[in-house]
């Protein structure tokens, strides 16, 4: 395990959340457009794909938390901390030494079971219900729909660095073509989003568990359902648990539990 240096990159400056932008991250009193939360745990997530390959893409987890912003083009330093010979902690810095980030990182002797699909209707192409607190409570209460994604060479988070080169050679698409962190996590982000309308919104941490890479073209559904949702210093959170399955089968590829701002203090 070895510290690891790279340069930020926002892949979705005109994402529907635009916080993800210029002009509305300034006018919350950032410098300009957030690099995605989970691109950020993908940076903290890299030694480990490094090190213990598509085995930590079947097997590995991580706790990582989004502690202050990241943003395109800056230069960033990952500083790892061995636990043991299969786990690490890790600390993202901005050239502040301001520290963006947090995770502890492992691949666990033994691999948690994985959730069951419990078949949940699948959404339509209507517009979501804004996230007020009411609409919120109520998906809480009745349940969320599903969502279909597809992992594919095109998509916007087919890397999270802007040189693919750079990237583990599993992840790369001349290479693995395995799905990483910023797509699989981003998936968690998205499901959300297409149950609750937000803009903007800020991600904040996830937990999730890998049980199994998911290779090149794979369909796929996420399920999602609230588990927690809260107010703290004027921003409106919600906890969320997402499982990611095959499309096609009853393979699990991973869990992820989120937290997020849903509405912003002043909104």
């Amino acid at each position: 395990m070895q510290n690891w240096q790279a340069t930020a990159f926002n892949q979705v400056p005109h994402s529907a959340n635009e916080i993800h932008g210029d002009k509305i991250a300034k006018a919350y009193g950032f410098k300009g457009g957030l690099v995605p939360g989970v691109t950020v745990s993908a940076y903290l997530c890299h030694p480990a794909v490094e090190s213990w390959g598509a085995n930590w893409l079947a097997h590995g987890s991580a706790d990582v938390n989004v502690l202050s912003p990241l943003y395109d083009g800056e230069a960033f330093e990952v500083e790892v901390t061995p636990v043991s010979d299969t786990a690490y902690r890790a600390l993202l810095r901005r050239p502040d030494g301001t520290v963006s980030a947090s995770a502890e990182v492992s691949l666990p002797s033994q691999t948690p079971v994985a959730p069951q699909r419990r078949h949940d209707v699948m959404g339509n192409k209507r517009a979501a219900p804004p996230a007020v607190r009411e609409n919120m409570q109520q998906l809480r209460e009745q349940g969320c729909c599903a969502v279909a994604f597809n992992w594919l060479p095109e998509h916007e988070m087919h890397t999270y660095l802007l040189d693919e080169t750079q990237l583990p050679q599993l992840h790369q698409m001349d290479g693995g073509g395995l799905a990483n962190m910023s797509f699989i996590l981003g998936c968690s982000n998205w499901v959300l989003a297409r149950n609750a309308y937000m803009n903007p919104w800020v991600h904040m941490a996830t937990q999730s568990q890998n049980y199994a890479p998911m290779p090149m073209g794979t369909a796929l559904v996420a399920e999602m359902a609230v588990s927690d949702l809260f107010t703290k210093k004027g921003h409106e959170f919600v906890d969320v648990q997402v499982a990611l399955f095959d499309a096609e089968g009853s393979t699990c590829f991973a869990s992820i539990d989120l937290r997020a701002i849903y509405r912003l203090r002043g909104l």
